[in-house]
């Protein structure tokens, strides 16, 4: 067992593996249209995607305030059922940020940490649980593609339901680094945790009334028009996103077909992650085309990194 220290000081613990992803016989790629002077921008939800965590979401019965926790895969697979069918037909969601549905998925003050009987963030604690567990399998489908990007240096957007600060997510994802799973920190476009209330109001949301789903959209906006005032213009930039949660992916894949009529030259992909199967979205000026791909980390790093066949 070896322990990690983050910024504040404190140290975490993190089980030794003897099957670190420490790259030492890759090497690294070129992005395939860098020469025409695109790049490949790679975005990924976090929960389910990029990593499995125990972080529970809490159902209320509606008669009796009773708690139920589920796992966020239950919650993507069950919400539109809740309080109406189903095995939570007598749930329903509490909106409230600090005692509500979604309070395990928010940053705390110090105090109520304490309470809790934690010394850091829910997610980092939560992290640092998994990565600490051997026989844990935390490494969600998008993993081998969200390791490929960093190892290669891509542009790389988190954008998450979650509402941790976006400090909080880098912190947590510095974890990988330090536990030797990730050989660095990836090269960051953006951070957008969408519950998050000032990230909210960036991405326009002064109200407090958009959707998750809807604030993906514009987060997924947001970080082109970043990509773009970063990197530059080029017909031969490349956008993918992956994502588990069948609402955000239907709205995702509504974003970026107004994406592509905006800049038509330029290719834009979403990818399906949920039950285990990848299925690959090509978003093109006269349809979406599905595709569905082996359950292999080539079958999504080639959407990026190899000429179409």
């Amino acid at each position: 067992m070896s322990r990690v220290r983050l910024p504040s000081g404190l140290e975490i613990p993190i089980a030794d593996s003897t099957q670190l992803e420490l790259g030492l016989e890759r090497s690294r790629e070129n992005d395939r249209n860098l020469h025409l002077g695109g790049r490949s921008f790679y975005f990924f939800d976090f929960d389910d995607n990029v990593a499995f965590l125990s972080t529970p979401l809490i159902l209320f019965h509606k008669q009796t305030g009773a708690e139920l926790r589920i796992s966020s895969g239950e919650f993507a697979k069950e919400h539109h059922n809740f309080g109406q069918s189903g095995p939570y037909r007598d749930y329903e969601i509490n909106w409230d940020d600090n005692k509500g549905t979604f309070r395990c998925f928010r940053d705390h003050h110090n105090d109520e940490l304490e309470r809790l009987g934690l010394k850091t963030q829910i997610f980092l604690h939560d992290l640092a649980e998994a990565l600490g567990v051997p026989d844990f399998n935390w490494k969600g489908p998008s993993w081998s593609c969200f390791y490929h990007a960093t190892f290669n240096s891509r542009p790389v957007s988190v954008i998450t339901a979650r509402g941790h600060d976006p400090r909080t997510i880098a912190e947590g994802i510095d974890l990988f680094v330090q536990s030797k799973h990730l050989p660095k920190a990836p090269n960051f476009l953006s951070i957008y945790p969408v519950s998050h209330r000032p990230t909210r109001q960036v991405l326009g949301d002064h109200e407090f009334t958009a959707s998750t789903a809807e604030l993906k959209q514009r987060a997924i906006r947001a970080s082109v028009e970043q990509a773009l005032k970063t990197y530059g213009y080029s017909p031969h930039h490349r956008f993918g996103m992956s994502d588990d949660d069948p609402k955000n992916i239907q709205l995702i894949i509504e974003e970026m077909t107004r994406l592509k009529g905006t800049y038509p030259e330029m290719s834009f992909f979403m990818i399906e992650t949920q039950n285990g199967e990848f299925v690959k979205h090509e978003i093109t000026l006269s349809g979406v085309k599905g595709e569905r791909l082996p359950n292999d980390a080539a079958s999504q790093i080639s959407l990026f990194e190899r000429n179409k066949s």
